[in-house]
This record gives C-alpha cells, structure tokens and sequence, in this order.
C-alpha cells in the first residue's frame, strides 16, 4: 500500500514506523503528513497521543474514532511547511461528496517530540479546473465536480 501522506513510499516505509511508535516525526511536517495517514488508515490512538495533552477533550479519543468510520480520505497536499506550521489541503469523501479541508496547523516540541498544537480553517473549494481529489486523471468539473 501506497502511503496515503503523499510521499510515494510503502506505508511501511513511511509513517508505520510512527504510528506504531518505532521512530518519533523528525519535523512538524513529517508529523503533520503522518497524523494525515492516521486519518486515512483509521488510527485515533495515534491522533489522540500526537496532539497536546491540554487540548484534550473528555471523549476525544471514541470521537475520532466514530469520524474515521465516516470519511475516507483521497489526497494531502502540503502549501507551505515552516519549523512549527503547516498548511496543507486535504481532500476527503463523505456523505455529501468530496470536500476540502484547507488548514494551517501549528505544532510544539516538547521533550524531543512533536506534537499537534491547533488549527486554523481557511474556507476554500475545489477548483473546477483542478485535478479530480479521486485520483481519475481527469478534471474535477469533468468528473466528481
């Protein structure tokens, strides 16, 4: 399998070793495109342990789990990277179609580890023109749009 975090490798080459705890992200990207591949592999633990512990919420954790069982995710595209952010669009499917998540997430190292600090939302949409986040090769308008 492909890793869904974009960069062309096996998931097994990628961002296993982190999910399943072997090796920490190295930079707030790499934790950034990994928390993305927590997502679209369904692994909430990873999410839940990768955020920070303040921002914690009762229930977090059987929340995330509950959301991966309704969205599957189709591609990562990162915008811009700096040492503790990330912009990034994510293109999803859901009950209403392909939607667009476009975010700039921060991030804190703390203790030789990376974690997940907040987001802002951008509103944003597909572009007609665009390549098609299903991955047909075609243009959005003339596939999924």
């Amino acid at each position: 399998m492909v890793c869904p975090c974009g960069s062309a490798k096996a998931y097994s080459d990628c961002c296993e070793a982190l999910h399943d705890g072997l090796k920490q992200a190295r930079t707030a990207e790499e934790l950034m495109r990994s928390r993305y591949s927590a997502f679209a592999v369904g692994n909430a633990e990873y999410l839940y342990k990768t955020s920070l512990p303040i921002h914690h919420a009762p229930n977090e954790l059987e929340m995330l789990r509950m959301q991966m069982n309704s969205v599957e995710w189709l591609r990562l595209d990162v915008v811009f990277a700096s040492e503790e952010s990330v912009e990034f669009k994510a293109y999803y499917r859901d009950a209403d179609g392909i939607q667009l998540l476009h975010e700039k997430s921060t991030f804190v190292h703390e203790n030789g580890q990376w974690f997940y600090d907040e987001g802002t939302l951008y509103t944003a949409k597909i572009e007609r023109n665009e390549p098609c986040p299903c991955g047909s090769g075609k243009k959005y308008k003339k596939c999924c749009g």
